[in-house]
């Protein structure tokens, strides 16, 4: 165990660093299916920020990694050795993913084992990624001041919306937690959380980037809202139906610095409102949710549905539908493809031990003061975080936490209309409402 346990007992404090997880040569971009899509280059290093907390016997850390996933049982090795090394429970401790699609392929998801241009995830890379983690963490830790903290939430209306209706379910709220340290007062870190897939780059970029998010931190250090190289954590929200794509004008880098930079301006709005305390109140507990593995269709009736999703794709790339309609179109067409791998794993067993690794899901909440910070594993639907929110109006939802479910969380709705990310998930549909439910009983649990 780490010298932190040697810190005094009474107020705050705080410790954050970024660590770089840029691979080190040319990698696979993980994605879009069906295209050898090979990093050219670098456009923005790949971070992960970490921020450590501690304010007498409780202590918390929260990783936010520029990764598309980080799998289970990574998590799992990274919060033993934090666990071993700062002394910090491993159930304070929180690790997320912003999900870009423009970085290395980190867990082998069953859903893709049919595409024949995704390789496996570089155990090598993914050995990297565990050390720096670990050292970022403890170096955050060793570097702790007395501190002080506060939060505001912003709204980021215009920057996406729901993928499948633009007036659909949506939550523009982006809680922003701003630390900095007493005397002298200094920024160590921001945390913000929003729900939206960091997705403006599409399949014909090749460049290394963490998408948007990476955009919104550049515009809070160079608007001087925080040092130059002040680690900003960046969460995913529940964005599993949330996406830019009705509000872009092009797949290009120039828009995700518009998107990047406006979130970055809704951010800033908010950051003179903030109170700061050096006496939050630290809190952390987590439980655990039995998931229940879809029903798949037999394999022929599978590829019946591959095959029609297809012909509605090209049908309207034929016409000369609406950009959006098409995008949508082929998202769905992918999906029912990778229903099609997933019928076929559930008919040979291998879909019910991969299921088996993801679940039970973790759900776990840190609190800060009135503040409480929800983290689930995987992506879910937008519904089901704005459910949590009605309940406990001062709970933010964080996804791709701690793991990740080989696939989304969607509504029955979804599943009705048959869309990209029902075809895509492993589990039913069903499990929302218990993640939920056992959620909210998590939340207004007593210590």
């Amino acid at each position: 165990m780490s010298s932190t346990s040697a810190l005094p007992t009474t107020g705050l404090w705080a410790g954050a660093v970024t660590a770089d997880l840029t691979p080190p040569s040319s990698t696979f971009l993980f994605g879009y299916p069906h295209v050898p899509r090979m990093s050219t280059g670098v456009h923005d290093p790949l971070e992960a920020a970490v921020l450590y907390l501690r304010e007498g016997d409780h202590a918390v850390i929260w990783v936010a990694t520029d990764l598309i996933f980080v799998g289970r049982p990574q998590v799992r090795e990274i919060r033993r050795q934090l666990h071993l090394r700062t002394g910090v429970p491993v159930h304070a401790i929180a690790i997320t993913a912003t999900h870009t699609h423009s970085g290395p392929v980190m867990v082998d998801c069953m859903s893709n084992e049919a595409d024949p241009v995704v390789p496996k995830a570089d155990p090598v890379y993914l050995e990297l990624v565990t050390r720096r983690i670990v050292e970022a963490g403890c170096a955050a830790a060793r570097a702790a001041v007395p501190a002080e903290l506060g939060l505001a939430v912003a709204d980021a209306r215009g920057i996406g919306t729901n993928r499948h209706d633009p007036a659909g379910p949506a939550d523009p709220s982006v809680p922003v937690l701003l630390v900095r340290s007493r005397q002298p007062a200094r920024v160590l870190a921001c945390m913000v959380a929003y729900a939206m897939h960091p997705t403006v780059l599409h399949e014909d970029s090749t460049l290394i980037s963490g998408d948007f998010p990476f955009f919104t931190r550049q515009y809070l250090r160079q608007q001087g809202l925080v040092p130059a190289g002040c680690p900003v954590l960046y969460h995913n929200g529940a964005s599993g139906n949330q996406s830019p794509r009705h509000v872009t004008k092009g797949n290009t880098f120039a828009e995700a610095q518009r998107l990047g930079e406006l979130l970055g301006a809704a951010i800033a709005a908010v950051v003179p409102k903030i109170t700061f305390t050096s006496a939050p109140g630290l809190k952390a507990r987590s439980t655990e949710v039995p998931l229940q593995t879809r029903t798949m269709p037999p394999v022929d009736v599978a590829l019946e549905g591959a095959r029609s999703a297809r012909a509605r794709f090209e049908g309207l790339q034929r016409d000369g539908a609406a950009r959006t309609a098409v995008r949508t179109a082929e998202c769905d067409w992918f999906g029912a493809e990778e229903t099609v791998a997933l019928a076929q794993a559930a008919a040979d067993g291998r879909l019910q031990k991969a299921a088996a690794e993801s679940s039970p899901a973790e759900i776990q909440v840190i609190e800060v003061g009135p503040w409480k910070f929800v983290h689930w594993p995987g992506e879910f639907f937008v519904e089901y975080a704005l459910e949590v929110k009605a309940a406990v109006p001062q709970a933010f939802v964080v996804t791709l936490a701690n793991g990740e479910l080989q696939g989304y969380i969607v509504t029955p709705e979804a599943v009705a209309r048959g869309v990209y990310e029902a075809g895509n998930a492993v589990f039913a549909a069903a499990n929302g409402r218990r993640v939920v439910a056992a959620t909210l009983d998590l939340l207004r649990a007593t210590d």
